[in-house]
């Protein structure tokens, strides 16, 4: 498997020209890298005017690994090609490196760039990026690619450093200013040299060491505004090393790779619509940093966003009065680490009588919402303390938790939001401080406690009695002065107390289930499943020619084509008693096929639209301005189904084998609407998809696509 690395961008707040006189010093040896041995010029080049500068290195690398490993190579050292490129007219220099020794069997490829910052002249960015790729090394595979990336992670790290120290280095030896390249026939000006002047004393100033060229102190000098800071969401920007670490926090190289990396494959897929930093830097946590793993859950977890609308919980959604009497739980302040602080009297709170009031549906929307304030009072408190507050933490009192408590739809209500809320809200949770635990306590735990993530688990603090009050409690978290008045503190805490709800206020049966089914399942989006030659298709027909059909799909898992075809006459209904040649229903979710295995195409239905191909966890609006009257098919087909499958089906047999192989399997999420033609007035700025940016996630969303032309689809 390759292996890859993304730096943030690193800014240096100096020059682009003293950063190259400080690299330079790098050469041919850096005694900051004790790997680093030796290193030989091959090839260099000159451009007459000394604007180009291109310079091949040969460098000699001590590989920190097992003797027996390097005896079983055969070498004991390891060599590099290095080939610097530096433009001193544009101000740039590429470096590209890749492994000489063992090139056949391992594959390294490293890429750097040095660059003028785009909003600031005088300072300088640096960006990285490399790949490992390891064919064979004599049955050591893992172990080689453990080695390697321990070590460049160790460089990565020095980086930083290095460059700083060289620049300490140039500073006491009185070179605090470097002068711009300029072509050789033209001589700078008095008044020229009269400002270059003015700029040395200046960056003199600057660079003494490098925690004031990293201070306040340089950004006055430099820019009285400084740089503007990166806006997560937007896709054209880059993440910055100071951002990350003063909203994201301390992250290793790697890490750092991951989020870059997973952030730029929703860019592409989402165009727009991603979510923020943090919420991405949680998921990527929560699957220790794979990749795979959290794209996997992140897309299901936007998906499932987006199909409920949980984006827009706060805004459009006010907790029933019985809610906001009898539930007992409510924000209180912060901890002592900042994070916001909310407290639950679950003994206190009658969760048989909130059911039956309410139902599950209620509950889960609840807390969902208080999710949703949690992740809003994270942000919050990251600008007023100025460091990176991802998470909240939660104090449960149990007094008062008796076997009432442990009703079976109750507790069957608790699992399924903790199921909820584990899949789509993970690393959220910083502290869970349970007080007060009876002893029915540890039947509630055995109920709950296998529903709950290893990594949350391991931040329940349990205290029994009045332990909470002792060293090691409940002082160590939170400031004297906000503890609850009724957990013997000084501070007033508005929390409901919760009690019995009233009978009077019980709902039947029928009547929570038709309530649920209004409040929380039902949804303007249908799902289907696409197998290896079992399309999805759906019919819409259409009367007044220029009415538009539009679109809004997520492509949930596969890859898909999606095509619009006409036809002047309906196709026959599927079949929904048997397996026929028009309708597939399988287990796996809805998958309908209307188009008869018997027309053909340029006969019987003709294609209005391009195919369109649609990768995994994409999300596709668009539209299309009918032409005639008549029945329009959206299909959604597998994507490496060849391209005469469109015309021809395949038989129920085929068809049934294919469904036994979970990887020909794909499914989509979608929701279409027709606008007539009078509702149309033929202006295309009119149109406009269903919604699907997450708008509580993401810094700043996108409308869907609107039509430029007559048709359109857009992503």
């Amino acid at each position: 498997m390759v292996q890859k690395y993304q730096s943030p961008v690193r800014v240096y707040k100096h020059p682009f020209e003293l950063i190259m006189a400080a690299y330079e010093r790098r050469f041919p040896t850096c005694p900051l890298i004790p790997m680093f041995v030796d290193s030989d010029t091959v090839n260099e080049f000159k451009s007459e005017d000394g604007a180009i500068h291109v310079i091949e290195r040969r460098c000699k690398l001590d590989i920190d690994a097992p003797r027996l490993l390097k005896k079983i190579a055969g070498v004991d050292y390891v060599y590099f090609v290095q080939k610097n490129s530096l433009n001193s007219r544009e101000r740039t220099l590429h470096i590209e490196a890749h492994n000489e020794t063992f090139s056949n069997r391992v594959i390294i490829n490293e890429h750097c760039c040095y660059t003028v910052h785009p909003e600031n002249e005088d300072w300088t960015c640096f960006e990285q990026s490399a790949s490992l790729d390891i064919k064979s090394f004599f049955g050591f595979e893992s172990t080689v690619e453990k080695i390697a990336m321990k070590q460049y992670t160790s460089n990565i790290k020095k980086g930083k450093e290095i460059i700083e120290y060289y620049l300490r280095q140039l500073e006491e030896e009185g070179i605090t200013f470097v002068p711009r390249w300029t072509p050789p026939s033209i001589a700078p000006s008095s008044e020229a040299s009269s400002s270059c002047k003015k700029q040395a004393a200046s960056l003199a100033v600057v660079v003494p060491d490098a925690a004031q060229a990293e201070g306040l102190g340089s950004e006055a000098l430099s820019s009285p505004s400084g740089p503007p800071e990166p806006t997560a969401g937007t896709p054209d920007d880059k993440l910055d090393a100071d951002y990350i670490k003063r909203y994201l926090g301390d992250l290793t190289p790697l890490q750092e790779s991951c989020l870059i990396r997973l952030r730029q494959w929703l860019q592409e897929t989402h165009k727009g619509k991603i979510p923020k930093d943090e919420h991405i830097l949680r998921f990527l946590r929560a699957r220790d940093f794979n990749i795979d793993k959290a794209r996997e859950i992140l897309c299901q977890s936007l998906t499932w966003r987006k199909q409920h609308q949980v984006d827009y919980i706060l805004e459009t959604w006010r907790p029933p009065q019985v809610l906001q009497d009898y539930y007992a739980g409510g924000w209180h302040h912060h901890d002592k680490d900042g994070r916001p602080l909310y407290v639950l009297r679950l003994g206190q709170m009658d969760t048989k009588g909130l059911v039956r009031a309410l139902g599950e549906e209620a509950l889960l929307r609840y807390v969902l919402s208080i999710n949703e304030e949690g992740l809003r009072r994270c942000e919050e408190n990251t600008e007023v303390f100025g460091r990176p507050i991802s998470s909240w933490t939660c104090l449960v009192d149990l007094e008062g938790l008796n076997m009432r408590h442990l009703w079976r739809p109750g507790v069957k209500a608790l699992l399924r939001i903790i199921e909820v809320v584990e899949a789509n809200y993970p690393e959220t949770l910083g502290r869970l401080l349970i007080l007060r635990a009876p002893r029915v306590f540890p039947v509630l735990w055995t109920l709950v406690s296998p529903f709950i993530d290893d990594n949350t688990r391991r931040k329940f603090l349990i205290y029994a009695g009045n332990d909470y009050q002792g060293p090691g409690g409940l002082l160590d978290y939170i400031d004297k002065e906000i503890i609850p008045d009724f957990l013997s503190g000084e501070c007033m805490c508005e929390v409901p107390e919760g009690g019995l709800v009233p009978k009077s206020l019980y709902r039947t049966a029928e009547e929570l289930e038709n309530e649920d089914l209004r409040l929380w399942t039902e949804t303007i989006y249908q799902s289907a499943s696409v197998f290896k030659g079992a399309p999805h298709e759906i019919l819409i027909q259409i009367v007044d020619a220029s009415s538009v059909i539009t679109w809004d799909f997520d492509v949930c898992k596969g890859d898909i084509v999606f095509n619009i075809y006409h036809s002047k006459r309906s196709p026959q209904p599927p079949k929904k008693d048997s397996l026929g040649a028009h309708s597939i229903t399988s287990p796996g979710g809805n998958n309908v096929q209307l188009i008869d295995r018997v027309w053909q195409l340029g006969r019987d239905y003709s294609m209005v639209e391009s195919p369109l191909i649609c990768r995994e966890g994409e999300s596709v609006q668009g539209s299309h301005v009918t032409r005639w009257p008549g029945f329009y098919i959206l299909q959604w087909r597998f994507h490496s189904m060849p391209a005469c499958a469109a015309t021809n089906l395949p038989r129920v047999d085929d068809v049934l084998a294919s469904l036994q192989v979970s990887s020909h399997k794909c499914k989509v999420m979608y929701y279409t609407e027709v606008i007539g033609s009078e509702d149309f007035r033929g202006s295309m700025t009119s149109l406009e998809s269903s919604h699907s940016g997450f708008s509580q996630l993401s810094a700043a969303t996108t409308s869907s696509s609107q039509s430029q032309s007559s048709s359109m689809i857009s992503r």
